[in-house]
């Protein structure tokens, strides 16, 4: 992984071999995004898949960008939230590409957030055994995460994410003009993928977060700088393991609870949405660790305080509604993609910024710490 920083933009390099790409991080990128798409694909048409929120502020946008660059343009736009990731709108997005006649040598482009990025991906994937592929991510969240890595996917009534494929971006353009739309509750969301990455393996950085969280919700050069180093973060674990066979499931922390709260709610996106339940993922990861005597209370406290201030849910009691039973929330945990020969594996940590993969986690213990958190 290889960053660095131009006049209007920062630059951060997925170095996979021959499918290496770049995450372009900066202002204005919409409107350059046929230029950035033919310096890097013979690219004569462009499959947009996106939703119902983003497509009335920025489709226009990047249709005219790619147009006047001479890519021809088509445009798929569907319903907006998680439950949009689903078989249905697979086919519908396949048969979109289909009918464009799309050919490998041009593009699927998802212009949305992260469901938008899966499903998009997943159908580029699939359709001709994988035709390039540019994200165009708007959410935070996005931006950070999901766009970047190659995993692409939909739901099921089992779980989520657990029918998909890896397939590569060719280009990331995360213009950090679309954050200024989003909600407080979409940022926030969003933010909590930021935080993990710190919390995974660099202390320094979740303090330097807790020094600028303000300054990067404010907007400006704090922003930027937290995108570019949690991209730069995400790209150099894809590098080293893109399949996840090893270390990228450190990437996962706090999503084996998250998931299966996702799939509690039934993706309700008014109850929770997927950045939400990372953080409260991530508190339980925290004071999981700290149960098992592998990590201090006091690291829990400090996750709990600064997820807090953010504005994010930390606790199962700051879900709206009621929350399935200890076991029906086991048996989701037990859907989840880490799980080899029945045995569960959580990412969990010895302190902050020091996470680690913990196999065979007895499923007792889950059970009583789950029983406990939900009668608190």
């Amino acid at each position: 992984m290889k960053s660095k920083e131009t006049a209007d933009k920062r630059i951060v390099r997925v170095d996979l071999g021959d499918r290496s790409y770049d995450i372009l991080i900066g202002s204005g990128l919409l409107q350059s995004a046929g230029g950035e798409t033919l310096a890097r694909l013979d690219c004569r048409k462009a499959a947009i898949i996106t939703d119902a929120h983003v497509a009335p502020r920025y489709l226009d946008m990047l249709t005219e960008s790619l147009q006047t660059d001479g890519i021809e343009t088509f445009s798929l736009t569907l319903a907006a939230g998680e439950k949009t990731k689903s078989f249905e709108n697979l086919h519908t997005a396949v048969d979109f590409i289909l009918d464009a006649r799309i050919e490998r040598s041009d593009a699927v482009i998802a212009l949305g957030g992260g469901v938008i990025g899966d499903l998009a991906g997943f159908a580029a994937a699939i359709v001709r055994r994988g035709v390039h592929f540019i994200q165009v991510p708007t959410s935070l969240l996005a931006q950070v995460d999901s766009s970047v890595g190659g995993k692409t996917g939909i739901n099921t009534r089992q779980g989520k994410n657990l029918v998909g494929a890896f397939h590569q971006p060719h280009l990331v353009l995360a213009d950090t003009d679309t954050l200024d739309t989003l909600s407080p509750r979409e940022f926030a969301a969003g933010y909590a993928e930021v935080v993990k990455y710190g919390l995974i393996d660099q202390p320094d950085f979740f303090h330097w977060l807790e020094k600028n969280r303000k300054a990067v919700f404010a907007g400006g050069a704090e922003r930027a700088e937290a995108i570019a180093r949690s991209c730069a973060a995400k790209a150099a674990v894809v590098a080293a393991d893109e399949h996840e066979n090893g270390v990228r499931a450190l990437l996962n922390l706090g999503h084996t609870f998250g998931h299966a709260l996702e799939r509690a709610t039934g993706y309700d996106s008014a109850r929770l949405v997927h950045g939400e339940g990372v953080a409260i993922g991530m508190v339980l990861a925290h004071e999981f660790s700290a149960r098992m005597n592998l990590a201090s209370p006091d690291d829990a406290k400090r996750v709990t305080a600064h997820l807090k201030d953010a504005g994010l849910p930390t606790a199962l009691g700051d879900i709206d509604g009621e929350l399935p039973p200890p076991d029906i929330l086991m048996d989701a945990i037990g859907q989840d993609k880490k799980v080899k020969g029945g045995k569960l594996t959580f990412i969990l940590t010895r302190g902050i910024g020091e996470a680690f993969i913990a196999d065979d986690v007895p499923p007792s213990e889950v059970l009583a710490f789950l029983t406990e958190k939900q009668a608190q």
